[in-house]
């Protein structure tokens, strides 16, 4: 649901800034050695939904399922070439783990990400782009919700696919629009009384939706 509320107020407000950026007087362009900073409202949508299995790897009927979250997170991007940048986003945002219905955990997980972009349209007002690079997961904090003796979740590297779009709405500043594909499979881990030691390989390869303001150096 956050997903879809972000992308309908992304779409409403990018076609504004198309609006005001088609009138702006003056802009900053992009090129070799520009510097872009973005502030944004992220969220974070994890796809999971894998089998829950026993030690013996049999199904307990029960699935992994991941939450959701929105926070606020930055980006920081640097021009190689007048089309060639590289960007780092960095965020944290906390997610509930679920078997099921059964809430099991709840998480904090860092993941920083890392592309290479290219800008298609460095000196236009509406300046879309795109990109490819790798994240790590960092999954820390956790906490039980139900009577699990221990329960962890594998840190590790994953890859990543982005598009997005830059809009200016004159002088350094732009809107922008970002969306992510993160690819990350880890393993959760957790031990209950009574069946023992039970695992999910989970492929969390969440979407990354992200909605800000940038400013240009």
């Amino acid at each position: 649901m956050k997903s879809h509320l972000l992308t309908g107020l992304a779409a409403g407000v990018l076609l504004t800034g198309l609006a005001g950026g088609a009138n702006a007087a003056d802009f900053v362009t992009k090129h070799k050695g520009t510097i872009i900073l973005a502030a944004r409202v992220t969220t974070v949508d994890p796809t999971a939904g894998d089998p829950i299995l026993t030690s013996a790897n049999a199904d307990t009927t029960l699935n992994a399922v991941v939450s959701s979250d929105t926070m606020p997170t930055i980006g920081l991007s640097y021009f190689l070439t007048d089309n060639i940048a590289v960007e780092v986003i960095a965020g944290t945002t906390k997610h509930r783990v679920q078997a099921t219905n059964l809430p099991v955990a709840d998480t904090w997980v860092l993941p920083p990400v890392v592309t290479l972009q290219y800008h298609f349209a460095p000196t236009q007002k509406v300046s879309p782009y795109v990109g490819a690079g790798i994240n790590y997961m960092l999954l820390y904090s956790e906490k039980n919700i139900a009577s699990f003796s221990k329960f962890n979740i594998d840190n590790g590297f994953g890859t990543a696919l982005q598009a997005g779009v830059d809009v200016s709405v004159g002088g350094p500043w732009s809107l922008n629009l970002d969306v992510k594909k993160v690819y990350f499979n880890t393993t959760a881990h957790t031990t209950l009384a009574g069946p023992g030691l039970l695992h999910s390989n989970v492929a969390l390869d969440p979407l990354v939706y992200s909605l800000g303001m940038a400013r240009r150096w």
